[in-house]
């Protein structure tokens, strides 16, 4: 579990086929890593890797063919530079929101424009994942927790303050880059619940249900 608040900027130091698997080895800039060891979980822009190899200021991970494709880390090369955040303890706060490490899809920045001193970023989303996407909401870019600012179709807009410039990799964005978008899980959670057909249940949660109890 992690909270989309980025601890460090790391660097890809090396990205090597091993087999029918990649073998990431990542420099991790600041994060500290005295409290990491094999097996613990590590997100790199937003994708929950277990640590295979931990040095003093890197770690290894292995990831899948299918993750490759199905993720924005398809895109990254040596030299690329990444968020990262180790997976949260019972006593963290949680500064951000409710993250589980687990891509839903692919967005692609289309838009980037100067807002005072905060960049204005419009991002095009895949579009299964566009109902669980709400202003004023929380969402997940490449690890980051953010606030929706506005959702048209299946672009949504966000606006990075000038901390989250400098801590994350998000001003360095291009046009078309692609990125891992993480939904809120509330809202996947809240989905299936509003699917439920079960008969059994003494309460059916619905939209009229939710809308008399105060969620519009």
């Amino acid at each position: 579990m992690f909270t989309g608040i980025i601890q460090a900027i790391g660097t890809i130091r090396s990205l090597t086929k091993v087999e029918q698997e990649w073998r990431l080895v990542v420099t991790c800039g600041s994060l500290d890593l005295g409290d990491v060891k094999v097996g613990d979980s590590i997100a790199v822009n937003g994708c929950c890797l277990t640590a295979v190899g931990v040095g003093e200021d890197s770690f290894a991970a292995d990831v899948s063919e299918e993750s490759m494709r199905c993720t924005a880390l398809g895109t990254i090369k040596e030299g690329s530079s990444i968020n990262l955040e180790k997976a949260m303890q019972a006593t963290d706060r949680f500064g951000g929101h409710i993250v589980s490490g687990h891509i839903d899809g692919v967005g692609i920045l289309v838009d980037k424009e100067p807002e005072g001193q905060s960049l204005n970023l419009e991002f095009e989303t895949p579009d299964h994942l566009q109902k669980y996407i709400a202003p004023k909401g929380s969402i997940c870019i490449d690890g980051t927790s953010l606030t929706v600012n506005k959702v048209s179709g299946n672009k949504f807009a966000i606006n990075i303050i000038p901390h989250t410039q400098t801590t994350t990799i998000i001003s360095g964005y291009k046009l078309q880059q692609k990125v891992n978008l993480e939904v809120d899980l509330i809202a996947r959670y809240l989905e299936r619940l509003l699917e439920q057909k079960d008969d059994s249940y003494p309460v059916k949660i619905d939209k009229d249900f939710l809308g008399a109890h105060g969620f519009d």
